[in-house]
């Protein structure tokens, strides 16, 4: 299978951000993301990771009860990235 071009991510990269403005404040797993944008787990997972670095995203890793995840990530838009997201629209 062929390599994902840069231009392909970001776009990928726009939908997650679309998708996560649009349940504000609502926290999501990877697993949830990827069905709903119909892509692979871990290719989303390096995707929200990458967003994550450049403070687009939050990542998520304990519950309500404050208990800590083993295997799974949360996952919801920064008050940044909702911010101008926000005034964009």
């Amino acid at each position: 299978m062929p390599p994902i071009s840069e231009e392909k991510k970001e776009k990928i990269s726009e939908q997650i951000l679309h998708y996560l403005f649009s349940i504000f404040p609502k926290q999501i797993f990877t697993s949830e993301i990827s069905k709903e944008l119909a892509r692979d787990e871990e290719f989303m997972k390096q995707l929200l990771l990458e967003l994550e670095k450049k403070g687009l995203v939050l990542k998520i890793m304990k519950n309500s009860q404050g208990i800590s995840y083993v295997r799974r990530l949360r996952w919801r838009i920064s008050n940044k990235a909702y911010d101008l997201y926000k005034n964009h629209q």
